[in-house]
């Protein structure tokens, strides 16, 4: 028997920077209340609560990128019109773009 697909209602994307490379994360929150983050190395992290997912994700020093502004973004070294989420049909296709090098600055 195959399980339901997973009901989520909503979903966020985080990021970190180092100079000019964003690491992405994405939070996900369950019907449930209960909240699963999908981190750079391809893992999925579940939390008790949206809260405790994003408490952990600011202790790493992740930001959401919907919250994120422009001097936020010029203050951590690029341009909100660098960035864009990534995408892929599954995890496993979304894991190697969840870091994400920006290049030089011109």
């Amino acid at each position: 028997m195959n399980d339901p697909i997973p009901a989520y209602v909503s979903e966020q994307w985080w990021l970190a920077s180092l100079g000019r490379t964003v690491v992405w994360a994405r939070l996900r929150v369950r019907e449930a209340g209960t909240a699963e983050v999908f981190d750079s190395d391809g893992n999925t992290l579940v939390y008790d609560s949206e809260d405790t997912a994003r408490a952990m994700l600011m202790d790493a020093d992740f930001v959401s990128f919907d919250g994120l502004d422009e001097d936020d973004a010029l203050q951590r070294g690029f341009s909100l019109s660098e960035l864009v989420p990534p995408g892929g049909g599954d995890d496993a296709a979304l894991r190697p773009r969840m870091v994400q090098s920006l290049g030089a600055r011109a």
